[in-house]
């Protein structure tokens, strides 16, 4: 999917949600396969939002089983909602290339999660496929993240030198930044740097980001942004009307974000 093709959904289907899919076989109703679970809630939150993103290790930590599930999930999606495969890949430009066709070729998603840290030969590869993405992290809303990304690097800090150094190597077609939502206050300086690129933002909900100041802060004349919620849609309710509760918090995010369209 590419940019004017992403920007059209999110203008016909008023929304900038994306949908998570951390499917935890400890907290779907008993009986339900993970695959049955994916497909429930795609289909009761479909109407709603833009964009999947199945975070890989809840699939590859099943070993081959797992990878058919994340096979068959991508092809339930389809092509009408953009595909994020989270699996946070980064290493040297050979492997990383690998990487690339696993998840453009081999499985179909529309973009991948890219860790920066071993710099550009590791993330050009992802962006050498027409009509993909890199979505490279670099403000993350974890504790950890004080370890390295905010520690200043001459005059800047080192998320902001990821963000002004990588957006020189792709372009807003082909590479998207992760800024956590619970980070919001930092997205005006982030426009300084990145006026007009898509943010993958995730955070809202669950973890007790606003929507109200990630879109203050951080909306584009184009949108420019794609708030993630997981746990907060998934798990809306344990029990049978799980696909219900579902769609309703879905409906009640996307209905926020029409009004601030």
């Amino acid at each position: 999917m590419n940019y004017n093709q992403l920007v059209n959904i999110i203008k016909e289907r008023k929304s900038f949600l994306c949908v998570g899919l951390d499917t935890d076989p400890a907290k779907i109703p008993a009986g339900m396969s993970i695959l049955e679970f994916n497909k429930a809630i795609i289909d009761a939150t479909r109407p709603y939002c833009v964009a999947y993103k199945p975070n890989i290790a809840f699939y590859e930590c099943l070993g081959k089983e797992g990878w058919d599930i994340l096979e068959e999930t991508v092809e339930y999606i389809g092509k009408d909602h953009f595909t994020i495969a989270d699996g946070k890949r980064g290493d040297i430009g050979n492997t990383s290339n690998y990487y690339a066709k696993t998840f453009f070729e081999t499985y179909g998603f529309d973009s991948v999660t890219v860790a920066p840290y071993m710099g550009k030969d590791s993330v050009e590869p992802f962006l050498q496929h027409p009509g993909k993405w890199a979505i490279v992290l670099a403000l993350t809303s974890n504790p950890g993240s004080m370890d390295f990304q905010m520690v200043q690097a001459g005059e800047e800090r080192v998320f902001e030198k990821v963000l002004r150094t990588v957006s020189s190597w792709g372009s807003v077609e082909n590479t998207m930044f992760v800024v956590g939502a619970t980070r919001a206050e930092m997205l005006a300086d982030i426009r300084k740097i990145i006026p007009q690129h898509f943010l993958l933002v995730p955070g809202v909900g669950a973890q007790g980001g606003s929507l109200e100041e990630v879109v203050k802060y951080g909306m584009t004349t184009d949108c420019g942004l794609l708030v993630n919620a997981s746990r907060s849609i998934l798990y809306a309710s344990s029990g049978a009307d799980f696909a219900m509760a579902a769609a309703n918090e879905a409906k009640t995010m996307q209905q926020q974000m029409a009004m601030f369209l």
